[in-house]
């Protein structure tokens, strides 16, 4: 092999690194947005992980909190003063749990089964679907402006509005 040979033997080589090079350059935007999503991939999702807590954690109805609530709200009223509210329910909070319905039996009617989670160690627990709040049944409302017809009228509006009852389930008295 003499010298030329060899200079054209490198001169192919570096030619060939040369294409190599003009694809990478050509591609380094694909590779990158590649790179970038496989990271994202592989990054922890530990917000994931609170979210789903905080869905499983159920409200519950507390009554005297809903009246405390409404009480601070209504004593705002001008001319009402401090007012004390009781309200009656209709009934208590409810679940309404997650059924399987099965339609292949053999008279021709539907089975249902509660459909129920393991929670390890032999515990089971039903799946709630949906958590009803309570009907309010009626409110009493008393405070030292439950005389004035023009507070009456904003208390029971104000009443009616947050608890959806009608003016008839409410009733107002003038207190101390």
């Amino acid at each position: 092999m003499n010298g030329r040979e060899a200079v054209g033997r490198l001169q192919k080589h570096l030619s060939g690194r040369s294409g190599l090079s003009s694809r990478l350059k050509k591609y380094k935007w694909v590779g990158l947005v590649l790179l970038v999503g496989l990271l994202l991939l592989a990054w922890p999702a530990g917000k994931e992980n609170q979210a789903e807590t905080a869905a499983e954690t159920p409200q519950t109805f507390d009554l005297a909190a809903t009246e405390a609530r409404l009480s601070e709200a209504l004593s705002q009223i001008r001319g009402a003063g401090e007012v004390t509210v009781v309200l009656t329910l209709a009934g208590g909070p409810r679940q309404v749990l997650a059924q399987d319905v099965d339609q292949a039996t053999e008279r021709g009617q539907e089975r249902r089964e509660t459909v129920v989670v393991s929670r390890g160690s032999g515990g089971q627990e039903a799946v709630a679907v949906q958590e009803v709040s309570p009907e309010y049944q009626g409110a009493l409302l008393v405070c030292p402006g439950g005389g004035d017809p023009t507070v009456r009228l904003q208390l029971t509006q104000a009443v009616a509005a947050l608890t959806g009852l009608g003016a008839d389930k409410i009733s107002i008295s003038e207190g101390k």
